[in-house]
């Protein structure tokens, strides 16, 4: 049996690319998952997929997780969704179309100027009726995976990692509270004594890959990526700067997680660390750079049904590649070249 860690980056409704990767990994038998790290949208695969593991193994997983996106998909109004449906066979005209569509113009710039907290709480996390509706008592039960959720602390500017019995809706609505959207998520904190206010954990880790080193995980990682990299070309127009700015924002922390990890990998391999000492992390990636970059902010926000099914799909297709070149490496040697990314 291989085991690994999952590391779920969030991404609004590109996080349905990561539900198909998982899909696809759950029909892996002889791979076990030990635990999940994940944030945003990626900490609402990771409850779906705990609580479905514990509570119907493998098949309950991935029932649960088709639910839980199938649910997201019903929150976009039924006007939007008629209107944006034509665009969304093909990806680049799908985000072209809602980038410069009026209404998405005015919402945007609506929000750049207007604290939500000037609306009175009128807006709330559409994602809190789907969240009420998980089984709970599955997701807390201490089988299964461990998970993790990480927030951003507005006070400190600190990583909140939410653990076992500290996870709740609040702490999820808090791992994908965008602070230009809703009203930060407060939580009587145990670990400070206070009654903190969290925001977006894409700030501080995206995901955080440090709670997956303790010594009774297994050392692979594998990271379901859903925020490009790179992009080949400089953005020159406004919504183009604004989305490279959102990409780079939400990837650093997860870059500069991966360069420690390079790091300690060339202690080791010079014996310059003495045996023992640190985790030998193998790092693996799935992704599909060529879909994400054709997306953008905008599309992260515009949850449609049809698109939700391509990504997923996407994902789908992503992990079995991965699985076809890579699996044989699970245990044995990470399959990303850590020295050539930082090089």
């Amino acid at each position: 049996m291989k085991r690994i860690n999952l590391a779920l980056q969030g991404g609004g409704a590109h996080g349905a690319f990561t539900w198909g990767a998982l899909d696809r990994l759950l029909e892996e038998d002889d791979i076990e998952i030990a635990a999940i790290s994940g944030t945003s949208a990626g900490a609402l695969n990771g409850a779906a997929l705990k609580s479905g593991l514990v509570a119907g193994g493998r098949e309950g997983a991935k029932e649960q997780l088709r639910w839980v996106w199938s649910s997201v998909g019903a929150i976009t109004h039924p006007a939007l969704a008629k209107w944006m449906e034509p665009f969304a066979e093909v990806s680049e005209l799908y985000a072209h179309a809602l980038n410069y569509s009026p209404a998405y113009i005015w919402w945007d710039t609506t929000m750049r100027m207007m604290s939500p907290y000037s609306n009175g709480a009128v807006l709330q996390n559409p994602l809190g009726r789907v969240l009420g509706d998980l089984d709970w008592e599955a997701l807390l039960s201490n089988e299964g995976p461990e998970l993790h959720v990480c927030a951003t602390n507005v006070r400190t500017g600190k990583i909140r990692i939410f653990t076992d019995t500290e996870i709740s809706p609040d702490a999820i609505l808090a791992s994908a509270c965008l602070p230009t959207l809703f009203e930060a998520v407060e939580i009587d904190d145990p670990q400070t004594g206070e009654r903190e206010a969290f925001w977006d954990g894409g700030f501080t880790g995206n995901p955080a890959l440090f709670p997956l080193f303790p010594k009774h995980l297994p050392d692979d990682i594998l990271i379901v990526n859903i925020n490009p990299l790179y992009r080949e070309e400089v953005p020159r127009d406004a919504q183009s700067i604004q989305n490279r700015i959102n990409e780079i924002s939400f990837n650093t922390s997860l870059l500069r997680e991966l360069r420690a990890i390079s790091f300690v990998k060339r202690l080791i391999a010079d014996d310059d660390m003495p045996a023992g000492k640190m985790k030998d992390v193998k790092v693996h990636l799935v992704e599909d750079a060529a879909l994400m970059t054709e997306l953008s902010i905008a599309t992260k926000m515009i949850a449609l049904p049809t698109v939700l099914s391509r990504l997923r799909n996407a994902g789908y297709a992503a992990m079995e590649r991965f699985l076809g070149e890579h699996k044989d490496q699970i245990g044995t040697e990470g399959s990303v070249d850590l020295s050539a990314m930082f090089a």
